[in-house]
């Protein structure tokens, strides 16, 4: 049995910084502009330098606000922005590095809907804050040493924009397709969400010479993730059969993710990526103690194909900071989520749709067969369940009894055949139940009653 032990919440920051109701409780601009404060003041400490902060967003209408506010708060303790506009999360870890910035604020909600909107922060080394860093930023904002110490006079101070932020990040990005491959001759739909990735995404694969098909490149302030995206790759898919495309490449709002599409229009989620490029670096003997790093949302299947392929399996809690850290912490190289989040640390330091669509170009590339072909061949799946259905607000699972009946019954029925799984969203009220096990049917019908229970249990504790 497994279930969520990351039940405590911070009054602000989640499991990936700031995120809610864009102009509501967390999402304001008051706190965005004391979360600027807070983070230049923090960056002053014992410094003469003016901090540097790279701010990014993505296509939300409140991401005008935010960016607005977040600036303001910087430039009234004295800190310089650097406005990059609508850019992928990664593209403001690299210019961050590359910059040789203090820090890098990304205003983005990711994959939810255009009312929602977040903030994630990254550490001058690309890599985001750690937990002990964010909760330290959440006490100053709390205080009052922001307000007794903002200068004056030429101690204000100043923003400006990166004019020239997509075409670094398009230059780096292509880099990660290796020298002695093309992309001429190859079809590919690329799907941006109507995100950040929206002017990027097209220009990386063209410039590598593919022809693009775009669609979910035409952002309005509302239409991010909206029928669109790796959320629905339906639509990608689509559009793959009819542009008889190669492959579709369906990224999510702040295009930190992808979900991939073969030429047949079947969707390649993110365990059959990491299964392809893993089996891949084991071959070239490039993957680091031939480990890949996932969560426990990742299917069985992934797991045995890697062992099969002389290599082993790490699991972490889920979330892309998880991945990152197990794998800085064993000093590994490649790591995701069947999500869909990649992380190949050879190349960059947080999860990239981009990049991860290249490298997988590259197997298909290499290997001169279908993606159809290769996805089939990768890794067998075992069948699994996941449900998701959201309540007014979360309970701690610990006070959940039926839940717990009902998850320790699913376990002891599965046995070492399958797996179970009760979480909680990290970034959302939503209770996500996940099993895996040798009979599809048996297997739905004891998510349903996990579901079910939960769904007594927080009735009766007044919310459902």
């Amino acid at each position: 049995m497994s279930m969520d032990a990351s039940e405590a919440t911070r009054t602000l920051f989640g499991t990936d910084g700031i995120r809610g109701c864009a102009n509501q409780d967390s999402m304001t601009p008051e706190v965005a502009f004391r979360l600027g404060a807070a983070l230049t003041w923090e960056l002053r400490q014992g410094k003469t330098q003016t901090p540097r902060i790279v701010v990014g967003k993505d296509t939300r209408l409140s991401g005008y606000m935010l960016e607005t506010a977040l600036a303001s708060g910087v430039c009234a303790l004295g800190g310089q922005v650097l406005l990059c506009g609508p850019l992928p999360t990664p593209a403001i870890s690299y210019i961050t590095t590359s910059m040789r910035a203090d820090a890098g604020v990304v205003i983005s909600a990711s994959h939810n809907p255009y009312q929602d909107n977040g903030i994630k922060l990254f550490d001058r080394d690309g890599f985001k804050f750690p937990d002990s860093t964010e909760t330290h930023l959440e006490a100053i904002m709390a205080g009052t040493a922001i307000d007794r110490n903002r200068p004056r006079g030429t101690g204000v101070g100043r923003a400006e924009r990166i004019e020239d932020a997509t075409g670094r990040y398009v230059t780096f990005a292509k880099s990660a397709l290796p020298q002695h491959l093309s992309l001429v001759g190859t079809r590919i739909c690329v799907d941006a969400a109507h995100g950040a990735a929206y002017r990027a995404a097209p220009s990386v694969f063209s410039e590598l010479g593919a022809t693009v098909y775009g669609l979910g490149d035409r952002p309005n302030g509302k239409n991010i993730n909206h029928r669109v995206g790796a959320l629905h790759p339906e639509t990608c898919a689509r559009e793959v059969i009819r542009r008889r495309a190669d492959i579709g490449i369906a990224l999510d709002g702040d295009a930190d993710r992808l979900i991939v599409v073969d030429e047949k229009g079947n969707v390649v989620d993110g365990d059959t990526i990491m299964a392809l490029c893993a089996g891949r670096m084991l071959q070239r003997k490039e993957l680091k103690r031939r480990t890949l790093v996932s969560t426990v949302m990742s299917n069985l299947g992934l797991e045995q194909a890697i062992e099969r392929q002389g290599g082993k399996m790490l699991r972490t809690a889920v979330g892309d900071r998880h991945v990152v850290a197990a794998m800085r912490k064993r000093q590994l190289n490649f790591g995701g989520e069947q999500s869909g989040h990649l992380v190949f640390l050879d190349h960059c330091t947080t999860g990239d749709g981009i990049v991860a669509a290249l490298q997988l170009l590259s197997v298909v590339l290499e290997q001169q067969r279908p993606l159809s072909e290769l996805a089939s061949e990768a890794m067998e799946r075992v069948p699994q369940v996941l449900l998701s259905e959201t309540f007014r607000q979360r309970q701690k699972l610990s006070a959940m009894a039926r839940t717990a009946r009902a998850t320790r019954a699913a376990t002891k029925r599965l046995g070492n055949r399958g797996r179970v799984l009760v979480r909680w969203s990290g970034t959302e009220p939503k209770l996500r139940v996940m099993l895996e096990g040798p009979n599809s049917t048996t297997i739905q019908r004891m998510a349903e009653g996990i579901m079910d229970a939960a769904a007594t249990d927080l009735s009766s504790l007044g919310n459902k």
